[in-house]
C-alpha cells in the first residue's frame, strides 16, 4: 500500500495518532508517561510547536499539534525516536516501541469549529474508552491535556496554546469563569447521547475541514507524490534553521567560514553553538559534527557531554 502524503505548510495543524508496535503498550507507568510529556516538550523547544490538545492511552496516544515551521515530519521523527530510545533504555528492552508510520490528519484551523472537533475527540477519549466510571469528572483523567485547561495560566506547560479551542467553544477569555464554562460545556457533550458518527471524519479521514480547504490541499499535493512535502511553501527545515543559527552566531564573533573550519573542536564558542543546534534543531549529533568540523560524532558527544556536566557543576557551586 502506498504512504499516504505528508502536506507540510507553515501554520498547518494535524490530529497525530501512534500505535504500540503489535497493540502493545507504549507506556509501563507513570514515569514512562511523565517522560513522554518531558520529551514532548523537548520537540516543541526544537521545532516550535504549540500543542492544542493530547491524550495517553494505554498502547496510544492523540496530539493535536500545531506547526508554525511547518515542521511535522522532522519533529516527529526526532520525538517518537527519542521517546523509544528512552523507554528501551529505561526498561531494557529493544526493538520498535511503535507501529509503522503514525496517522497525521489534516485539520482546518480557520475558526469554524474543526478544531474544536478534533480536540473535544482527543479530550473525550478517556470517556470512550471506559476508563471513567458515571461520577467520576473528565477531570479526573490525568494524562489528558483536559485538566491543564482548567488550571491557571501561569501552571500550564508554556508549549500548550489554549485560547483557540477556547475560542472555538465561544468562551472569550481565559478566566475562571471561562474555564468553568469550558468544564460544563465538555461534561455535557461526555452526557450527550451519540452514535459516534460524529468522529467519522477524524478517524477514517485524510484532512478535516471545509470543501475549499480540501481542495487547497489537493493542489499543494499536485504532482508531489513519493515526496513528503508540499511544493512551493516557505518553510524552515531543521537543515535552514541550524545555518541561520550559525550564521547568526558567526556573524556576532565577526568570524567568516573559514575561520569556523580552522577553530579546535573543543573551541568554547563551537561548543556552545553545538550545544544550542542540539537544543533547538532536530539536527542529529553527526550532522552537527560534520557542519562545525568538531571531528567524528562520538568525540562531539563527549565534548558536549562533558561541557554539560561542567555547567551543572558550576551552578551548583553558585548556590552556595
Amino acid at each position: 500500500m502506498p504512504r499516504q502524503l505528508r502536506v507540510e505548510y507553515p501554520g498547518a495543524i494535524y490530529h497525530v495518532m501512534s500505535r504500540g508496535n503489535g497493540c502493545q503498550n507504549i507506556f509501563y507507568d507513570d514515569v514512562d508517561r511523565q517522560d513522554f510529556l518531558k520529551t514532548l516538550a523537548e520537540a516543541c523547544q526544537k521545532t516550535g510547536w504549540q500543542v492544542h490538545a493530547y491524550c495517553l492511552m494505554g498502547n496510544h496516544f492523540h496530539l493535536v499539534v500545531e506547526t508554525p515551521n511547518g515542521n511535522l515530519v522532522a519533529g516527529m521523527r526526532w520525538f517518537l525516536s527519542s521517546y523509544t530510545l528512552r523507554l528501551n533504555r529505561r526498561h531494557q528492552r529493544f526493538g520498535h516501541v511503535f507501529s509503522g508510520r503514525y496517522k497525521a490528519l489534516i485539520v482546518e484551523g480557520s475558526g469554524n469549529g474543526y478544531l474544536k472537533t478534533v480536540c473535544d475527540y482527543v479530550h473525550l477519549n478517556p470517556v470512550r474508552a471506559r476508563l471513567l466510571g458515571k461520577a467520576d469528572r473528565l477531570l479526573g483523567y490525568p494524562w489528558s491535556s483536559f485538566s491543564w485547561y482548567l488550571a491557571v495560566p501561569a501552571h500550564r506547560p508554556a508549549w500548550l496554546r489554549v485560547e483557540r479551542l477556547l475560542g472555538e467553544h465561544g468562551i472569550s477569555g481565559d478566566t475562571p469563569a471561562g474555564r468553568q464554562t469550558f468544564e460544563q460545556r465538555m461534561e455535557a457533550r461526555r452526557a450527550a447521547k451519540t452514535d459516534g458518527s460524529e468522529w467519522a471524519k477524524v478517524r477514517r479521514g485524510w484532512c478535516l475541514g471545509s470543501e475549499d480547504f480540501r481542495q487547497g490541499l489537493l493542489e499543494r499535493m499536485e504532482g508531489k507524490l513519493g515526496d513528503h512535502h508540499a511544493g512551493g511553501l516557505h518553510q524552515e527545515t531543521a537543515e535552514a534553521k541550524a545555518e541561520r543559527i550559525i550564521r547568526e552566531e558567526m556573524t556576532r564573533q565577526g568570524w567568516k567560514e573559514k575561520e569556523l573550519k580552522e577553530r579546535t573542536k573543543s573551541d568554547p564558542v563551537k561548543l556552545a553553538l553545538a550545544a544550542r543546534l542540539r537544543q533547538e534543531t532536530t539536527l542529529t549529533i553527526r550532522a552537527i559534527a560534520g557542519r562545525l568540523d568538531m571531528g567524528t560524532w562520538k568525540s562531539a558527544k563527549t565534548r558536549l557531554q562533558s561541557r554539560k556536566a561542567k555547567e551543572k557543576d558550576d551552578a551548583n557551586i553558585s548556590v552556595f
